[in-house]
């Protein structure tokens, strides 16, 4: 295929996606009782707005925005709020969630559908969007009306769709542009009708040729489909824009910088199915995987099902599973427990058996330059990670390193998968973010 486009760096893992890339996506039942975090997305956590005894209808807001980086947070069920406190999150922490005792019904509350969305005015849309509580569902679950909202100094050049999907294993995004591509197209109109921006973009690797034909032949000549070499991490949004449009969006700024928006294709559904339908998000699609679950595949699932509900819906777990980690392999976070909520960032969970979880010991820094190459954002791993292992944390931010290059990386994880001396450099990465955090925050 001529015209692929790709970036600098990056890394090509074993993608796994054979597991799931042709199961057709499976609605899931709503279980019993849901726990639904109030923190859902990036920013201030949403307010809860309903009480322990309240009677909640489907659709309904339980949690309204913390501030205008925040994102409201819908019932995924008819029902009972049975408590309202603080429970485990995917993230590996405690914060406020509503539990609701589903009543089965699934009584939709009520809701205004626009049959017309491009015949409307910008700004109430957008509002639909805030109200319907869609966040990016690529897993950075950055609030959409911010997006859509970018400062009039900054001029938007391009809306790009992400279809990349480079994470391995994950094939969420891949199932729905193939069995929802008007939908995603639709999205993308209303995006742009709210933005006023005219060129527009869908990003597709090419490890997915029938997702890039169901999307071409749904966008016609409204967009173009641009084809993108595999390589990961190809679907980031600072190396998507890099493909597609040739701009490099500069260290510690926004794409904004360089006239470009990026939302994934399962944020465009979402829009299109909040403004026509009148639906707020509620469910998304997750891809349940790896060798550690009996029979993998992609479920559409509520949020607040609970990760264990999930995996027994897909058989359960073989008896020599590991490891569980909520998203892929690369960027996904390992978690100790089953026993938290799907949310609305969670596009997988990914069940290793024991004998393909790395175990080996690490070692010392050979200086071999690997990790320099492998770096997606062209930055020096090999230096910080050491400083980082010898606690030399004065020294970075002598050097000024924290914003060269801790503040830019987004932890993708190159860096470690190439390591010949199966060092930990994302994780030191990880570790010296929040040694920062907390010095700021004293």
């Amino acid at each position: 295929m001529s015209g692929i486009k790709s970036f600098n760096g990056g890394i090509h893992p074993a993608y796994n996606k054979d597991l799931t890339s042709g199961s057709e996506t499976v609605l899931m039942p709503a279980p019993e009782r849901l726990v639904v975090p109030v923190g859902q997305h990036i920013g201030a956590p949403a307010n809860p707005v309903v009480k322990k005894g309240d009677i909640v209808k489907l659709g309904q807001m339980i949690a309204e925005p913390g501030g205008f980086v925040s994102s409201p947070v819908h019932s995924p069920v008819s029902g009972k709020v049975i408590s309202v406190q603080p429970e485990e999150h995917p993230m590996g922490s405690r914060i406020m969630a509503i539990t609701i005792e589903n009543d089965g019904e699934d009584t939709m509350v009520e809701h205004q559908t626009i049959s017309e969305p491009l015949e409307k005015d910008p700004d109430e849309l957008k509002e639909i969007v805030k109200n319907s509580g869609i966040v990016g569902m690529g897993g950075a679950t950055f609030p959409s009306h911010v997006k859509l909202s970018p400062p009039a100094d900054k001029p938007i050049d391009f809306i790009i769709l992400n279809g990349a999907e480079c994470e391995p294993y994950l094939t969420a995004d891949h199932r729905l542009m193939l069995e929802n591509p008007e939908s995603i197209v639709s999205g993308l109109e209303i995006i742009s009708h709210i933005t006023g921006v005219k060129k527009l973009y869908i990003g597709i690797e090419i490890n997915k040729p029938d997702a890039i034909k169901k999307i071409t032949k749904a966008l016609g000549k409204k967009g173009t489909v641009v084809p993108l070499a595999v390589k990961y991490p190809q679907g980031a949004e600072k190396q998507l824009i890099k493909a597609v449009t040739g701009r490099e969006v500069p260290p510690k700024h926004l794409p904004m910088e360089v006239g470009a928006i990026v939302f994934n294709v399962a944020t465009a559904h979402a829009i299109n199915k909040a403004v026509t339908e009148g639906i707020p998000l509620f469910e998304r699609i997750v891809t349940v995987t790896g060798h550690g679950v009996q029979k993998p595949g992609n479920f559409l699932v509520r949020t607040g099902t609970m990760v264990s509900e999930v995996v027994d819906f897909s058989g359960g777990y073989t008896d020599d599973a590991a490891q569980l980690i909520l998203g892929g392999p690369m960027m996904g976070k390992s978690s100790a427990t089953d026993g938290v909520p799907v949310i609305k960032g969670t596009g997988g969970i990914l069940v290793l058996p024991s004998a393909e979880m790395l175990t080996d010991a690490w070692g010392p820094c050979i200086r071999c330059g690997m990790c320099l190459r492998a770096c997606p954002n062209q930055q020096n791993p090999q230096l910080l990670g050491n400083l980082i292992e010898k606690g030399l944390f004065d020294k970075i931010t002598e050097d000024k390193l924290e914003e060269i290059v801790l503040d830019d990386c987004f932890e993708c994880g190159s860096c470690t998968f190439v390591c010949p001396a199966n060092r930990p450099i994302v994780q030191f990465f990880h570790m010296a973010k929040a040694y920062f955090r907390a010095q700021k925050r004293k």
